[in-house]
């Protein structure tokens, strides 16, 4: 079966090069300090946090998943570009391959910026993907970027 992909556009008023640092560069250590009950820490497996880095990450007490391991496949600072895949872990839920995961950070022209992620989920033969888990996912996806930019301009 070919992947499903779903894209998200999440606006902020938070300059991009900041956010893509917290959401990216930072977020192994801040998204644990600020949202304990989503991740409670991520430990790096192999690698130095580039490309090639695989990380488990352990989910907090609020999740449904204990966890999950992803790979780093590129990062790009200067075009504040950033994908990485889910190869292991209970979130694939035993009917997913892995999910890939695009984020790049957009400046826009009042100095904020926009935060575009794409999702591809690789399902595991002709397994049919829950359409409301999908949804889940992309709501706790945009709960922990507000979560990350009220952090940042709280702590300007």
């Amino acid at each position: 079966m070919a992947p499903i992909t779903y894209d998200m556009e999440i606006p902020s008023s938070i300059p991009a090069a900041k956010m893509f640092k917290a959401v990216v560069l930072d977020a192994d250590t801040l998204i644990p300090k600020i949202m304990p009950q989503a991740i409670k820490n991520v430990e790096i497996l192999e690698g130095d946090g580039g490309v090639g880095t695989v990380k488990i990450i352990h989910f907090g007490e609020g999740s449904q998943y204990k966890s999950a391991k992803h790979r780093v496949d590129a990062i790009d600072t200067e075009n504040l570009t950033h994908s990485y895949t889910i190869v292991e872990g209970d979130a694939l839920a035993g009917v997913l391959e892995s999910i890939t995961y695009h984020v790049k950070i957009v400046p826009t022209e009042d100095g904020g910026c926009i935060c575009k992620n794409r999702s591809i989920y690789h399902t595991k033969g002709g397994v049919e993907i829950n359409e409301e888990k999908i949804k889940e996912g992309k709501e706790k996806a945009m709960q922990m970027f507000k979560a990350i930019e009220a952090y940042l301009k709280a702590n300007a």
